[in-house]
C-alpha cells in the first residue's frame, strides 16, 4: 500500500488585499497514518488568564467540603457544566500577605505573585506575570506571542489612584518586566486588525468602514482554491471557522455604525459596544478565533478595573461595582455581589463553551488549554488577601484532571501555584514573585 498524502503545514495562511487569515486545525495538517499525538499537527498547549476585580463573596464561591470533592456554589454554577474540567484551589493569598489591603496590589499581584512598590511617581516596580514568562515559551512558535484586552478604558487613569499606589497597578493585569505593565485593548476593532491585519490611517480605516465589506471577500478565491484540495470534514470546520470571523466582523461594524451616530464626544472610540455583554462578548469570540487559528497561545483579560466605578443596569443596580462590593455583611448587597460575580461567570462560561465546540486532533480546543478564572482579592469589603478566589478550567492537554477541589496549606503563595504553571508549559524557573515553593494542579 502505498501513502502519498501530504500534510498542510499548520501555519498556513489565506492572504488578501492588506489582510492575513490564519487556518484552524484541519484533519489535512496530520501526516497520513499518522497518530495526532505525533504528528506535527499535535495541537498546543495554550494559557489564559480571566480576571475578576473587586473581590467575590467567598461564601458563594468556596466548596464546604474538606475531602476534595468539588461543591459548585452560585457564583460558579454557570460553569456546572465544565466539572470535570474545573479545579478550584483553597487558602491561597496574594503578595503581600496580611499587610497588603488594597485595590492596586490585587491586580499587580494577580499573575505576578509579587508585591507592588508603594509609589504614585513613575518608579514603579513589581514583577513578571506568568503570561509573558510562558510568553516566552510557547509564544514565539505564533505570530503573537500573547494577547491582552480589558472592557474599561484606563487611558485617562495617571498619578495615584489610590493613596500610595500609581494608577499604573490597576491600568493591567499584564507585566512583561518588573517595571513594565502591558497595555490593554478595549476595542474589538483595534483588536481584530492587530489578528487580521488591515493596516492603514485613520482615514483608511473609516473609509473601509463605510464601504460595509467583508476581509473575507479578499480572500474569497484562495478560499475558494483550497476547499478543493481537503477533505469533506474539513471544509466544514473551514466553512464554520470563516463564518464566525465574518459574524464578529459584523457586529463590529454594527457596534461603530451605532456609535458614530448616537456619541458626539470627539475622543469617543468607535467599535465598543454600549453595553458590557455585547463587549465581553465580542472579545472572549476574538480570543476564540485567536485559540483555533494558533495566532496566539497566551492571553489575559481584565473583565473590570479594581474599584470600578460601573454600573449594571441589566442586573437592575443603581450603585456603581466598588461600592456593592462595600457590602459590611448586609443580605442585600452581599446578594448583589454575588450577582455581579454570576454575570461574569456566565460571560466566561459561554466562552469556554465556544472552546469545547472548538474540534482539534482528537478533542476540542478547551482540552488543551488551561484558563485561570478568578480575583486578586478575597472580600470586597475588607480588602482581604485571603483567601482568594481561584479555579482553572480545562485539560491542558491532559496535564490537569478536573472535578476536584484541592486545598492548599494555609496561606499558600499564588505565586507557588504560577510556578506549577510553569512547569506544565516545559518553562522551569526557580521563583516567581513571593513564591515559597512548587505548587501542582
Amino acid at each position: 500500500m502505498f501513502i502519498t498524502k501530504k500534510a498542510m503545514h499548520r501555519r498556513t495562511f489565506l492572504r488578501g488585499m492588506g489582510v492575513t487569515v490564519a487556518l484552524p486545525f484541519l484533519e489535512s495538517m496530520a501526516p497520513a497514518m499518522t497518530p495526532l499525538a505525533q504528528s506535527p499537527a499535535k495541537p498546543p498547549l495554550r494559557f489564559g488568564a480571566v480576571y475578576l476585580p473587586n473581590g467575590c463573596v467567598m461564601d458563594n464561591w468556596t466548596p464546604k467540603t474538606t475531602d476534595g470533592t468539588l461543591e459548585i456554589l452560585p457564583i460558579l454554577k454557570p460553569l456546572e457544566s465544565f466539572r470535570n474540567q474545573m479545579t478550584l484551589v483553597g487558602n491561597l493569598s496574594r503578595a503581600g500577605g496580611k499587610n497588603s489591603t488594597d485595590h492596586a496590589v490585587s491586580s499587580a499581584g494577580w499573575l505576578t505573585g509579587a508585591l507592588a512598590k508603594p509609589t504614585e511617581a513613575e518608579d514603579i516596580k513589581v514583577g513578571i506575570s506568568i503570561d509573558q514568562i510562558l510568553a516566552k515559551q510557547v509564544g514565539q512558535e505564533t505570530p503573537l506571542p500573547s494577547l491582552e484586552y480589558a472592557t474599561e478604558d484606563f487611558s485617562g487613569y495617571v498619578g495615584g489612584c489610590v493613596p500610595g499606589y500609581s494608577c499604573a497597578y490597576m491600568n493591567t493585569i499584564s507585566w512583561a518586566s518588573e517595571t513594565q505593565g502591558l497595555p490593554m485593548e478595549i476595542d474589538p476593532r483595534a483588536a481584530f486588525e492587530r489578528m487580521f491585519g488591515r493596516a492603514g490611517t485613520p482615514a483608511d480605516r473609516q473609509m473601509r468602514r463605510t464601504e460595509d465589506r467583508s476581509i473575507l471577500d479578499s480572500i474569497l478565491q484562495e478560499t475558494r482554491g483550497l476547499q478543493t484540495k481537503v477533505a469533506a470534514t474539513d471544509r466544514v470546520r473551514l466553512d464554520n471557522y470563516l463564518a464566525n470571523v465574518r459574524e464578529i466582523e459584523r457586529r463590529i461594524q454594527k457596534a461603530e455604525s451605532r456609535n458614530s451616530k448616537e456619541i458626539t464626544a470627539i475622543d469617543a472610540p468607535l467599535g465598543i459596544p454600549e453595553s458590557l455583554e455585547e463587549h465581553m462578548g465580542l472579545m472572549f469570540d476574538l480570543l476564540v478565533v485567536a485559540y483555533q487559528s494558533d495566532l496566539t497561545r497566551v492571553f489575559t483579560f481584565m473583565t473590570g478595573r479594581e474599584a470600578s466605578q460601573r454600573t449594571y443596569p441589566a442586573l437592575g443596580f443603581k450603585e456603581t461595582h466598588h461600592d456593592i462590593s462595600h457590602h459590611a455583611r448586609t443580605a442585600e448587597k452581599m446578594t448583589q455581589h454575588t450577582k455581579i460575580n454570576t454575570y461574569f461567570a456566565q460571560m466566561f462560561a459561554t466562552f469556554l463553551e465556544k472552546l469545547r465546540n472548538s474540534p482539534e486532533a482528537d478533542g476540542n480546543v478547551l482540552d488543551n488549554s488551561l484558563i485561570a478564572f478568578g480575583a486578586g482579592m478575597s472580600d470586597g469589603q475588607a480588602h482581604n488577601s485571603y483567601p482568594l478566589s481561584f479555579s482553572v478550567l480545562g485539560g491542558a492537554g491532559g496535564r490537569v484532571k478536573g472535578n476536584k477541589f484541592v486545598i492548599a496549606p494555609e496561606w499558600t503563595p499564588i505565586a507557588n501555584v504560577w510556578l506549577g504553571v510553569a512547569d506544565m508549559f516545559g518553562r522551569r524557573v526557580e521563583s516567581i514573585g513571593e513564591s515559597t515553593g512548587r505548587f501542582q494542579l
